[in-house]
């Protein structure tokens, strides 16, 4: 990227924020902060109005506005390959979102550039192994957005929820703290009024949501990150695959997707299905239930994980 290239794009990444430090800048170009420091001086000397914090970081001053910037192609198609994620692993409230901001973009393209859109539109897919995209009765799958903005104004929500693994509907109060998307759901994670304590909540599973005038204190809570560094181990999952007999492979139809499923394939009088799972322990307990109808193909180690659960079910009722 050219000086003259950087310095628009520093100007555009300044107008994102309300205070940018220098440290992302230089990380986002690849460039010294002696170098940041040289541009954004640049800027100021061209009559754009930039302010610095000591410590904090740089700021434009209120009022100023850069001019539009049209979308180059790359970025527009970069944008549609994310509506059609969005698509497929949003709900239906970011769903619709998107795509509303999507048919603005492609409003103010320049006619080439809507051609390039079009001729990659029907030539882009994107498939989502797991459940069905259409949400299921009794639940709206629309909260996302909602969730969102109460994470951006510290609102309080109220909440219908459904624990399926007691199969009951609650009233819940929380403070959420962030949103994150694994094996086929979004997830809440939010500080419990009722439990006293956070909690991990399937979005899918909320019945209806309401943002509450009461606002809470984010600085008092852990970060999503710090959170999901304490308690998950996302970053690092593990592709399980395992054999079922046929007998209740097709038993399980709804319930392997709660497990993370990714796919299966016919083998004989078997079914061969990978899953991608966050804990061994957890998805081997779900095994555990299959008795002899199933068989781990890999990884090594949920072997021993299964091993030593046997071992713990088998001391529990020998007593």
């Amino acid at each position: 990227m050219n000086r003259i290239d950087r310095l628009t794009a520093i100007l555009i990444q300044l107008q994102g924020k309300r205070v940018v430090k220098a440290a992302e800048i230089a990380e986002r170009f690849n460039i010294s902060l002696r170098t940041v420091y040289r541009d954004v001086k640049a800027l100021q000397e061209s009559g754009v109005p930039i302010g610095a914090e000591a410590g904090t970081g740089y700021y434009i001053v209120d009022g100023y506005h850069l001019p539009p910037v049209m979308f180059n192609k790359e970025e527009a198609a970069a944008l549609l390959t994310g509506e059609k994620l969005m698509e497929k692993f949003g709900d239906r409230s970011s769903e619709r979102l998107f795509s509303s901001a999507m048919q603005k973009i492609r409003a103010v393209l320049r006619s080439s550039d809507k051609d390039y859109l079009e001729s990659l539109d029907a030539n882009i897919e994107v498939f989502s192994y797991g459940r069905s995209n259409e949400p299921e009765q009794g639940f709206p799958n629309r909260f996302l957005s909602d969730v969102q903005q109460a994470i951006a104004m510290q609102r309080v929500i109220a909440m219908d929820y459904y624990a399926y693994h007691n199969s009951t509907t609650n009233r819940r109060e929380a403070e959420p703290i962030g949103v994150f998307h694994a094996a086929n759901s979004w997830h809440l994670i939010a500080y419990c009024r009722l439990r006293k304590d956070y909690r991990d909540f399937r979005i899918d599973r909320i019945k209806s949501l309401n943002l509450l005038e009461l606002k809470y204190n984010r600085a008092a809570h852990l970060t999503l990150r710090e959170y999901l560094d304490q308690n998950h181990n996302h970053e690092r999952p593990f592709e399980t695959r395992v054999r079922f007999t046929k007998n209740v492979a097709r038993f399980i139809q709804e319930r392997k997707y709660y497990a993370g499923f990714v796919e299966e394939k016919d083998a004989g009088d078997h079914v061969e299905m990978t899953f991608v799972t966050s804990s061994l322990e957890y998805f081997g307990q779900w095994l555990l239930s299959f008795t002899n109808e199933v068989e781990i193909l890999s990884p090594e180690p949920l072997h021993e994980v299964m091993r030593s659960l046997v071992r713990a079910v088998q001391a529990h009722y020998s007593k």
